[in-house]
């Protein structure tokens, strides 16, 4: 009899200490800080279509709880309007997520490729800073084609791609440096020329189905940068 209880004791003190050793669910709200221009704020679109909001959606249902994204982005800025608005701002520098998509108005304003570069490079340093100083918690969006849609038609489109290749090229190399995801939506961007759904009704900016397309390309790798 004795030993059927010791039996019983040691069983249960090995299913206690085996549940002891299980691992703590992680309930941690991500809190996530956009930058950007018009391709952030989700010009002509609704504010649940943003691709910022899409992504936190789509985290959500892979089980990691994002808070509503804070987003410093309007729709014009070019990378020192980006740079002096984020300064005015002064957001906290423990965000557990950033983002940075800019430069399509440095091109439009025919601004030369290599301010481009340098401010493209102070502006990833401050987006690091913003996430606690790990670059691995930030990622990079390249500049989508507006040469594709209704807007630049008469703009000579070859042309604007060409420059956007150009930009594009310029804000790979500086993420690559600093060992920052990069997510190359571009060629998203250029489906639009075949699929008018892509295009807001403004004629200009991506659409909420442009955006889908994009946060379902950066759920899964966004997902893996969260991890612990």
């Amino acid at each position: 009899m004795k030993f059927i209880w010791l039996l019983v004791a040691l069983t249960c003190w090995g299913l206690a200490a085996c549940s002891s050793h299980k691992s703590p669910q992680n309930t941690m709200t991500i809190r996530y800080l956009a930058l950007g221009d018009s391709y952030t704020i989700g010009e002509a679109v609704a504010e649940d279509e943003r691709y910022p909001v899409q992504l936190a959606a789509r985290l959500a249902q892979r089980g990691i709880l994002v808070a509503a994204p804070q987003i410093i982005a309007r729709t014009g800025w070019t990378t020192d309007e980006l740079a002096a608005a984020i300064a005015q701002a002064n957001p906290p520098t423990d965000f557990d997520l950033v983002s940075l998509l800019i430069g399509v108005n440095n091109q439009y304003r025919g601004y030369p490729l290599a301010n481009y570069e340098r401010e493209f490079e102070q502006l990833l340093q401050t987006a690091v800073a913003h996430a606690g100083g790990r670059a691995t918690r930030v990622f990079v969006v390249s500049i989508p084609d507006y040469g594709v849609t209704p807007f630049a038609a008469d703009r000579d489109p070859a042309k604007i791609g060409r420059e956007l290749d150009q930009f594009n090229a310029a804000n790979r190399a500086v993420a690559d440096r600093y060992g920052v995801r990069y997510f190359d939506i571009t060629p998203i961007s250029r489906q639009a020329a075949q699929q008018p759904g892509l295009v807001a009704s403004d004629g200009l900016h991506p659409s909420g189905q442009m955006y889908q397309a994009w946060a379902e390309l950066m759920a899964p790798a966004v997902a893996v940068l969260l991890q612990p």
